[in-house]
């Protein structure tokens, strides 16, 4: 079964070679040049020292012979440069293919999937695990081609020039495959053992720092430390081991390199006049000793990095084969609303059997504002992921202007759905940037024209540099109320066909909220508006209220209708948390 899946595997890496079939092509031929090129240095040798320089002592002789030894070292030195830089701009742009290849299908994955894995091991499949694969070919399956083609040229030349001294040569060689295999097996386990560690190094750092604010409020830094060292030091103890085998190979190596060259020369000493050895042989002989060694060597190290190339191959194509997207079918595109919104019988959950919203129905027509309350976990935010088809429900249907949310392409529904989150992330990048997020169809001109009619221009001024105003990572540099009011104009650019607001003012001051309320009327008026309401102070003017408990509608009307109900369940939140709703 496992070689199966390694043959499968290889075939699916060696699938990505297509586009660089010529570069795959020049690789190979110049390895198979370099396999040649590599005996002819050591015959020459061998050549020139049996002839020029004990027999004939012809110096034009040595001088030709010396000439074609340095022209075959620059050959060969040129070859290996050439093809070193062949190999890695295979290894390379594959890198940056699969790359690529897996950032576009982790941004079709379902909202459901990021929940379930940690970021920082989404990071490690992005960057790491992928840039192991460049080994893979810069160092892998050509490279050990070559040196098994190399190794067979070698041990044929060898047995052609002194079978004996050939045998001599050989006789260390099945202890070296032992030692080899011993290495291999052992490495092969670190290697595991380190890619784990690197993930879970990876995900601790990722989510740590993100949540330094957090960790630093309720002082948990020590204690935060204290894993950190636990997760660093399985690390250094995976490299370690990895390390141990290495210093334990390649003395090894050495050691049964050495006494097949000592193995030579003794033969040598003792035989030389009845075998007919001169100088030249035992050089030439001493010379291939080490280089048959060196591409073993190296061959055991090269295994290791595939293996370690595969593992990591197989992590990525885990990812690439995760089937959690949502599946974009439609054919409609989706401008605005023209009709109504309607939520028909739906059920969904985020975990099996835990439904969050229960045979919910309601309809929203066209231009109307509407809002959602109810306790935290009732099922507001649930109601505009479904809308936005972050999520797929699980029974019942949504459908707008009489037809399933699913027939319109999930490009034109989001894009044309302008959602404010109660989380706003910014990137590190110009306010500008953060509003058009670097779409060059929105011009400054029109962004500064929306902030006008929106009556958030002058805040923007106030920033230092204006539309230019760097951003920091994840907003930190701005208050709550300044990301969400930068939020607002990036959702109103976009000129939406159905306006959502998943409002969280609780936070921030009253200058803030004066600024976030006039916004909000501005962009819902003749837009169809779904707000999930926190404060009274911002629902005061919506056309319908739906009040939402345990994934159900308990009560729907206008504010005034509501409040006129006393027994009812908006009343009474109404009082009890005047003016904060949730």
């Amino acid at each position: 079964m496992a070689s199966k899946l390694n043959i499968s595997l290889v075939r699916r890496i060696l699938a990505y070679t297509k586009p660089y079939k010529a570069l795959f092509i020049a690789s190979v031929f110049l390895t198979l040049s370099l396999s040649v090129f590599a005996i002819v240095r050591p015959l020459l040798i061998k050549e020139v020292l049996n002839k020029a320089v004990s027999e004939t002592k012809d110096v034009s002789y040595l001088n030709l012979i010396s000439l074609l030894i340095l022209i075959s070292l620059v050959t060969e030195a040129v070859l290996q440069t050439i093809n070193i830089r062949v190999t890695s701009l295979i290894g390379q742009s594959i890198v940056n293919d699969l790359r690529n290849q897996v950032y576009k299908h982790i941004l079709k994955l379902k909202n459901a999937y990021f929940d379930n894995t940690p970021v920082g091991m989404l990071v490690t499949r992005c960057i790491s695990d992928i840039e192991s694969l460049s080994d893979v070919f810069a160092q892998g399956f050509i490279v050990i081609a070559g040196d098994i083609l190399m190794l067979l040229i070698f041990c044929a030349v060898m047995l052609n020039q002194n079978w004996m001294l050939s045998l001599l040569a050989f006789s260390t060689i099945p202890f070296l495959f032992v030692a080899t295999a011993l290495f291999k097996k052992g490495v092969k386990k670190t290697f595991t053992m380190v890619r784990n560690a690197v993930s879970n190094l990876n995900t601790f750092t990722q989510e740590h720092i993100t949540g330094m604010s957090l960790i630093q409020t309720f002082n948990r830094e020590q204690a935060e430390y204290k894993k950190f060292t636990i997760i660093n030091q399985e690390h250094r103890d995976a490299n370690i081991k990895s390390i141990f085998y290495y210093s334990v190979f390649f003395p090894v190596v050495d050691i049964l390199a050495a006494t097949s060259i000592a193995l030579i020369i003794w033969f040598a000493g003792i035989k030389s006049n009845q075998q007919n050895i001169n100088l030249g042989d035992v050089t030439f002989f001493i010379m291939m000793v080490n280089l048959l060694f060196r591409p073993i060597r190296m061959l055991a190290d090269r295994l290791n990095t595939i293996q370690m190339g595969f593992v990591s191959a197989e992590r990525v194509f885990k990812v690439l084969d995760t089937n959690e997207i949502i599946e974009d079918v439609g054919t409609i595109e989706f401008k605005s609303v023209q009709k109504n919104i309607v939520f028909d019988q739906v059920d969904f959950s985020y975990l099996p059997d835990v439904n969050i919203l229960n045979k919910l129905s309601f309809e929203i027509k066209k231009g109307e504002s509407v809002a959602f309350v109810g306790a935290t976990g009732s099922g507001k935010t649930t109601i505009i992921n479904l809308l936005s088809r972050f999520y797929e429900i699980n029974n019942g249907s949504i459908k707008i202007d009489g037809r399933s949310i699913q027939e319109y392409t999930l490009n034109s529904l989001r894009q044309n759905t302008g959602v404010v989150l109660q989380d706003v992330h910014l990137f590190n990048d110009s306010v500008l940037n953060n509003i058009t997020l670097n779409n060059p169809e929105i011009t400054l001109e029109s962004v500064e024209k929306a902030t006008k009619e929106i009556g958030l221009y002058d805040y923007i001024q106030s920033l230092p540099g204006g539309f230019n105003y760097k951003v920091s990572e994840r907003g930190q540099s701005l208050s709550a109320g300044q990301k969400q009011l930068i939020a607002f104009i990036r959702a109103y650019v976009y000129n939406p066909g159905i306006f959502i607001l998943d409002e969280a003012t609780a936070t921030i001051d009253s200058e803030t909220e004066t600024l976030i309320k006039s916004a909000t009327d501005k962009i819902s008026k003749n837009r169809t508006s779904i707000i999930i309401a926190h404060r009274l102070s911002t629902i005061k003017n919506v056309d319908k209220i739906f009040v939402l408990e345990k994934g159900k509608i308990l009560e729907e009307g206008s504010p005034i209708d509501l409040l006129m109900n006393t027994s009812g369940k908006f009343y009474a939140m109404y009082n009890s948390a005047q003016p904060t709703l949730v």
